[in-house]
């Protein structure tokens, strides 16, 4: 009866190693989802806007009014 339930004593350790893995991730995960939101709770749509039009001025699309104005108008 003891040599059975001493067989089965290393799911215990390997239980606790992979719940802390998996804490671990979503902690990691969680963290990652903060970063991608301001602290407002909007998401970073304006950054990708701004990134646009900061590619747009330097390749000439636009000039420095059309930029400024732009640029003015992101939140």
């Amino acid at each position: 009866m003891m040599g059975a339930a001493v067989g089965w004593m290393w799911v215990w350790p390997v239980l606790i190693v992979v719940g802390l893995i998996i804490l671990g991730y979503v902690v990691v995960r969680l963290a990652q989802g903060r970063q991608r939101t301001s602290p407002t709770g909007s998401d970073h749509s304006g950054s990708a806007a701004r990134r646009i039009l900061d590619e747009r001025y330097a390749r000439g699309e636009i000039d420095d009014e059309e930029y400024q104005r732009r640029r003015d108008l992101l939140p």
